[in-house]
């Protein structure tokens, strides 16, 4: 039961939509002074997802996460390769821990890369490391990922950017544990489990010979697929108030309300960025936010207010027109949009082509 100090909220289900409405506090009238209470998300928190043993920073208690979760948990028991496959800022870091947090390698490393950000010639090195005076610049014996995650496990992110001429050696390591350094001939043993991650269809890079059919296959051993924000709108309120909640501590702000027009409009947004882009969306309300009602700033324009989910093309245009317009319509170099994406600068100008993304279809955007 709500109190009467508390905004009552009925949800419902309405083409994919859900519907609040907010009595009164107690003692006032229906005006503009009604508001829903974040606080209240925040108690049901203690009951989803986040609380359980190995999920720390995963937020929502949705028929769709706990799929993923009931996954997690099956799979991290095992040392077997899982592949991490979701759009853009669906959460699969988190994921990746949760993986070995629940597992016995927990008190073992767990190492990151991500494999789109290395630039192609350093890739070989910082995944299998390499002797002094293996190449021009090699002043020092350096010790790879897979050395570094000995015992532990090993989270490749965009395991699709890794380019061909390495796909083999990573295939062998994955059957036999085993490599070379760059610039050695000595076999070295690991014991590492490998947890990929990636937001492109690996299967369809598969069919264009741009990856390898026996690595794709040796990867795809337990796949978990992250649902986007969209289908998983239940979720939105707790993770408007987690958010809100952290960034108004940091802030040293007060902030514990919202209207129920501005969470219709948080659940109608298609956020094509999903966990991601809200999480940076509710920072920004908060920074604007003056007094106790969480104040929302204008929504991007690739988003508009959708009246059901969005396609996965859609999505895609609205992140790379994002990613454009953040980094002022360069796309290569360190700041461009594809360094932002996570992806080489070729592979977002082809994108750009499929999806039809120039800046003159921008300007002419509303």
């Amino acid at each position: 039961m709500v109190s009467d100090n508390v905004i009552a909220i009925r949800g419902q289900e309405e083409n994919s939509r859900y519907r609040f409405s907010a009595a009164p506090l107690s003692g006032r009238t229906p005006d503009s002074e009604s508001y829903i209470e974040l606080g209240q998300f925040l108690e049901r928190r203690g009951d989803a997802r986040e609380s359980q043993s190995g999920f720390e920073g995963i937020v929502g208690s949705s028929d769709a996460l706990g799929e993923v979760l009931d996954q997690v948990r099956t799979v991290a028991v095992t040392d077997s390769t899982v592949l991490i496959e979701g759009e853009t800022g669906t959460g699969k870091e988190l994921i990746a821990r949760a993986i070995h947090t629940s597992s016995r390698r927990r008190t073992r490393p767990l190492i990151k890369l991500n494999c789109a950000a290395i630039p192609l010639g350093l890739l070989e090195s910082e995944l299998f490391g390499h002797e002094r005076g293996a190449f021009t610049g090699a002043v020092a014996q350096k010790l790879g990922r897979f050395e570094a995650a000995d015992g532990g496990t090993l989270f490749l992110d965009e395991i699709g950017d890794i380019p061909l001429e390495l796909q083999a050696k990573l295939l062998r390591v994955l059957q036999e544990q085993e490599f070379e350094r760059l610039g050695s001939t000595f076999t070295r043993r690991v014991n590492v489990r490998v947890v990929a991650a990636t937001n492109q269809d690996l299967a369809a890079l598969v069919a264009e010979k741009l990856f390898r059919t026996d690595l794709y296959y040796r990867l795809n051993v337990f796949p978990v697929a992250l649902p986007p924000l969209r289908h998983r709108l239940e979720d939105i309120p707790i993770l408007v108030a987690h958010f809100v909640h952290r960034y108004a501590a940091a802030m040293a702000k007060q902030i514990d309300k919202i209207t129920p027009n501005a969470m219709e409009a948080l659940l109608h947004y298609s956020w094509p960025g999903n966990i991601r882009e809200l999480q940076n969306f509710i920072e920004r309300a908060v920074i604007l936010t003056n007094g106790d009602v969480l104040h929302l700033s204008p929504f991007p324009s690739h988003g508009a207010f959708s009246a059901g989910p969005v396609t996965l093309a859609d999505a895609e245009r609205g992140h790379i027109l994002n990613a454009l317009r953040d980094s002022n319509w360069v796309v290569g170099g360190a700041a461009g949009a594809a360094a932002r994406l996570g992806v080489k600068r070729t592979t977002l100008l082809s994108k750009m082509r499929k999806r039809g993304v120039s800046r003159a279809m921008a300007q002419g955007a509303v």
